[in-house]
C-alpha cells in the first residue's frame, strides 16, 4: 500500500511538474486580448500579427507570477517603443521595452516599475541596456522572472538584469506595451516555480547620512502664481519611506492628476518635508537630486530652484538623477529647522533623493 501511495504522489509531482513549466501560445486575434482602440490584428508575413500603435493591452483570463515571458517585434526604424508588462494590478505593474530606433546605443533597453499608471524610467538609469537590433525581421524579447529578480535576452541573448522590480506586486496581468507604432507577433508564456536567491533583499541605507523618511503632501496641478510658503503649512502629510538608496520614487505613493500621457501631462507637484535638529548654529552640506523640477526652501525661504527635467538641457539630455549632483550649504539654526522641497513633474518618472552630511 505505501509504495502504490509513493508512486501516486510520484505522478502526480511530474504531472504538476510539467503543468507548471509548459508553454501557453495567445494567439494574435481580438477575442484572446483585453484590446485597445489602437490594436488591429492582422497576417503579415505569414504570421498572426498585432499592430498596436500605442498603449497598452492584456491577455484575457491570464495571470502571471514566476516564469518566462516571450514575444517577437518586427525591425522598426522609427522612433518607438515595443515591450512587455507583467504583474499588473490595476495601474501598477513590471515594464521591460525595446527602444528599436536606438540601435546599439547605452539605452536601446530599458526597465521600468509603473506606478499609478506613471512610467519611472528616469529613476533607474542602472536598468539599461545597450543592444544591437536586427534591421530586417522580427527581434525576440525574453523577460525570465524570478521572485523580486528578472533578467531580460534579446534575440536570445542575455542584455540586463533586474536584481530587484521595483512595485510590490507577486502576480498580476501580462500583455504589451508600445509607445508610437510597433506590430507583435508569436506571444507565449511559461509557467516557471521560483528559485530561491541566496542574496536577499534589504533596506538598510548604504551611506548613514541619506535621508530615509519624507512627509509628503497630495498632488496638485502646478501654477507658479499660485504656489505660497505659508500655506504649505496648512497641508495634510503623510509619512514614506525611501528605498535603500535614499530614492523617493513618489508615483507610488501619490496618483497624479494627470498621468500616463506622457509629455502631455500637465505638470503636478508635491510637496516633500523634513526637519532637521541641531544643538547649535551650524552649516550642513545638503547634496540631492530631484526630477522633474525643484524648489528648495529652508525654514520658509527659498534658496534654490532647478530643472533636471528631459531634454531640458538639449534633446539627448535625460534627466536622470544621482544624489550627489546638487549641493547646498545650508545654514541651520539651533533646534528645529524645516526643509520643503517642491517637486514638480510632468512625465518620465518623479522623484527626489537628498542626503544631510
Amino acid at each position: 500500500m505505501t509504495k502504490t501511495i509513493c508512486s501516486i504522489i510520484a505522478v502526480l509531482s511530474f504531472q504538476l511538474s510539467i503543468a507548471q513549466s509548459s508553454e501557453t501560445k495567445i494567439d494574435m486575434v481580438a477575442s484572446k486580448w483585453n484590446v485597445s482602440p489602437e490594436a488591429i490584428f492582422q497576417r503579415f508575413d505569414n504570421r498572426e500579427t498585432l499592430l498596436l500603435n500605442g498603449g497598452r493591452v492584456t491577455v484575457k483570463n491570464h495571470k502571471f507570477t514566476n516564469g518566462t515571458i516571450e514575444v517577437d517585434v518586427y525591425a522598426n526604424s522609427n522612433r518607438s517603443f515595443a515591450g512587455i508588462t507583467f504583474r499588473k494590478q490595476n495601474n501598477n505593474m513590471e515594464e521591460v521595452y525595446m527602444r528599436l530606433h536606438k540601435s546599439n546605443q547605452v539605452d536601446a533597453v530599458q526597465y521600468t516599475p509603473i506606478f499609478n499608471n506613471e512610467s519611472n524610467w528616469q529613476l533607474f538609469r542602472e536598468y539599461q541596456a545597450m543592444v544591437l537590433f536586427k534591421k530586417n525581421g522580427w527581434n525576440s524579447l525574453r523577460i525570465e522572472v524570478n521572485n523580486k529578480s528578472a533578467e531580460v535576452f534579446v534575440n536570445d541573448e542575455k542584455v540586463m538584469t533586474i536584481d530587484k522590480l521595483r512595485t510590490d506586486q507577486n502576480s498580476g496581468e501580462i500583455g504589451l506595451f508600445t509607445l508610437f507604432s510597433n506590430r507583435f507577433s508569436n506571444f507565449r508564456f511559461t509557467p516557471k516555480d521560483a528559485v530561491e536567491n541566496t542574496k536577499k533583499d534589504s533596506n538598510v541605507p548604504i551611506d548613514s547620512t541619506i535621508i530615509k523618511k519624507w512627509e509628503i503632501t497630495k498632488s496638485k496641478p502646478y501654477k507658479s502664481e499660485e504656489l505660497h510658503f505659508e500655506n504649505f503649512l496648512k497641508e495634510e502629510y503623510i509619512t514614506v519611506e525611501t528605498e535603500a538608496s535614499g530614492l523617493l520614487p513618489i508615483s507610488k505613493y501619490i496618483k497624479k492628476s494627470s498621468s500616463g500621457n506622457f509629455e502631455q501631462n500637465v505638470e503636478d507637484y508635491i510637496i516633500a518635508s523634513t526637519t532637521v535638529h541641531t544643538s547649535n548654529n551650524e552649516t550642513k552640506l545638503f547634496s540631492f537630486d530631484y526630477s522633474d523640477r525643484i524648489i528648495v526652501y529652508l525654514n520658509g525661504k527659498a534658496i534654490f530652484k532647478g530643472n533636471n527635467a528631459f531634454r531640458s538641457k538639449g534633446i539627448q539630455y535625460m534627466g536622470h538623477i544621482d544624489i550627489n549632483t546638487n549641493k547646498l550649504y545650508l545654514p541651520l539654526e539651533k533646534g528645529a529647522n524645516k526643509i520643503h522641497c517642491v517637486v514638480i513633474d510632468k512625465a518620465n518618472g518623479w522623484g527626489l533623493i537628498a542626503k544631510l552630511e
